[in-house]
């Protein structure tokens, strides 16, 4: 799994919590209502981020700390601090990637309606029972939901996706991606503030190269 797909799933559990509406049982059905309530009243959010990657083919784990920021569904800004820099910035339909002095420009309108059909339209439930096996657990801290790829297009890509949400405002604690290319990240975040407002120019992208 590339950079680029890790961080979608990234963005598609911060920029869509309320995403999930599968119906599988009273535990999943109690945190999705949760989730929904909680995109009703958070309009933005900041925090920190720590992303340890590991795969077999690395001596030890890659540790990456950063921030991050979000605004609705569709802004969002990634940043990694020094030895490993990187910035990434969504903006509607365009995914800016920095690192080394140079930005890779990608317009990804195609795979944003992929995830709002997956995701938000209102034929989520089928859509995800499609692509999904989906199991939900109540933790001593938080939930957690497992999500495995049931279509051909997802175990293609993705492993697995664990999400574990806090149990008090069912905002994320952490996003795992288990990728087929044998590279597993982790990212642990920690939401410091919510609704809050973020400078307009937080969000800008590149959107030609």
């Amino acid at each position: 799994m590339t950079l680029r797909h890790r961080l979608g799933w990234l963005l598609t559990m911060l920029l869509f919590p309320g995403m999930l509406t599968a119906q599988t049982g009273d535990m999943l059905t109690r945190i999705l209502n949760g989730m929904q309530q909680a995109q009703t009243k958070i309009t933005t959010e900041c925090g920190t981020v720590t992303e340890t990657r590991t795969s077999k083919l690395m001596t030890k784990p890659m540790v990456l700390h950063g921030r991050f920021c979000a605004e609705g569904s569709d802004r969002f800004l990634l940043e990694y601090f020094a030895p490993n820099a990187m910035q990434i910035r969504f903006n509607e339909n365009y995914l800016n990637i920095t690192a080394g002095g140079k930005t890779e420009v990608m317009n990804v309108s195609s795979d944003v309606r992929r995830v709002q059909s997956s995701f938000m339209g209102k034929n989520s439930i089928e859509n995800l029972e499609n692509d999904f096996d989906i199991t939900a657990q109540e933790n001593n801290a938080d939930f957690e939901l497992r999500l495995v790829p049931r279509s051909a297009m997802m175990q293609h890509k993705l492993n697995y996706l664990v999400v574990k949400l806090n149990k008090r405002d069912f905002l994320p604690r952490s996003v795992e991606v288990d990728g087929k290319s044998g590279v597993n990240s982790v990212f642990a975040l920690e939401i410091t503030s919510t609704n809050t407002k973020i400078p307009e120019n937080t969000f800008e992208v590149i959107k030609t190269k």
